[in-house]
């Protein structure tokens, strides 16, 4: 599925063009649009994940996705702006890695509770952990 994104993009590059820099050179033609798409395709696979799944570890990497297709918006709106004249250089990026280092906190954390929670009920499923139940 990749693959053929990319090659759909290579394919609108001329043939004495067709390398790594014609590919990045492609994907800078690009509009703000098609990584608004993209973005909210991300948001709403992650949001899927998190209401539909039972397991920890899909939840958690449903809201890795969510958090992903925010930086995504972060990092289209920043190079929007940017080329109007309207923002900083490196706005958006600031905002990118402060989110990757909470999502990487959240990793952390998240995956210690999971850990504490299988070696109490064996178990990753969201029905079955009633902990908090007295």
């Amino acid at each position: 599925m990749v693959t053929e994104a990319m090659w759909t993009v290579l394919q609108q590059v001329p043939n004495q063009a067709r390398t790594w820099q014609g590919f990045i050179d492609a994907l800078l033609k690009k509009g703000i649009n098609d990584f608004i798409l993209l973005s909210f395709l991300l948001f709403a696979i992650g949001v899927a994940g998190v209401l539909t799944r039972r397991n920890i570890l899909i939840i958690f990497m449903s809201i890795e996705l969510i958090l992903n297709a925010a930086n995504l918006n972060f990092i289209a709106f920043t190079r929007y702006w940017q080329m109007s004249g309207r923002l900083s250089e490196h706005m958006g990026h600031v905002f990118t890695i402060f989110i990757i280092v909470v999502a990487a906190a959240e990793a952390v954390i998240g995956l210690g509770i999971v850990i504490a929670l299988y070696r109490n009920r064996q178990t990753v499923a969201i029905d079955e952990i009633d902990l908090l139940k007295w």
